[in-house]
């Protein structure tokens, strides 16, 4: 271990001088106040509470989690494209489906290659409105700090809708009525062949 170095008193007087000179970088700091001390008594100090804490709990609840809007407010803003007499009557349920197809209860995996038949079949049949159940989904723990949707199938369903190879085959994605299975299921008005 190394000694420590002792200074002369003529770098002690040349630091001095320095010191002196110096301008400080930040204006002077603020006196520091002294509060009276409280009277002791002869109880022990008891330690505040420790407040509870909950994981996510000031993660701002009232703003939303993601910037798309809820998938019922997107399908609703979405524009007409079939008639719209006939599109009024299946928004009000009066139009009955020509077919149907269930993915209630399937994975994904599972869920995508049906639908991509079923449609693709509807089509090539010459059907033109068909009912896609997808379900509601499961409730998930409202306390969990990760957002998540309820009904992976139900946000997925209309994706798949507008991509290949079955987009070209589809008019229209619209909520069902509630008689026809309401938010656990779609509409979906395909082209003509």
């Amino acid at each position: 271990m190394k000694r420590p170095r002792h200074v002369s008193p003529e770098e002690r007087a040349l630091w001095d001088l320095v010191a002196r000179r110096a301008k400080p970088l930040s204006p002077a700091p603020r006196p520091i106040v002294v509060l009276a001390a409280k009277p002791q008594s002869n109880r022990p100090a008891m330690p505040d509470p420790v407040p509870v804490f909950r994981v996510g709990q000031n993660a701002g609840l009232d703003r939303p989690h993601n910037i798309l809007a809820p998938l019922a407010d997107r399908l609703t803003a979405a524009p007409v494209n079939m008639d719209a007499r006939s599109f009024g009557r299946m928004k009000r349920g009066k139009l009955v489906p020509e077919g149907r197809i269930d993915l209630h209860g399937m994975t994904l995996g599972q869920a995508q290659p049906a639908l991509v038949a079923f449609i693709l079949s509807a089509h090539a049949a010459g059907k033109r409105l068909v009912l896609v159940i997808t379900g509601k989904g499961r409730v998930r723990d409202a306390d969990s700090p990760i957002p998540t949707r309820n009904g992976v199938l139900r946000h997925q369903v209309p994706q798949w809708l507008a991509m290949s190879p079955i987009g070209q085959a589809v008019l229209q994605v619209a909520p069902a009525h509630l008689r026809h299975g309401g938010h656990g299921a779609y509409y979906v008005y395909l082209r003509r062949r």
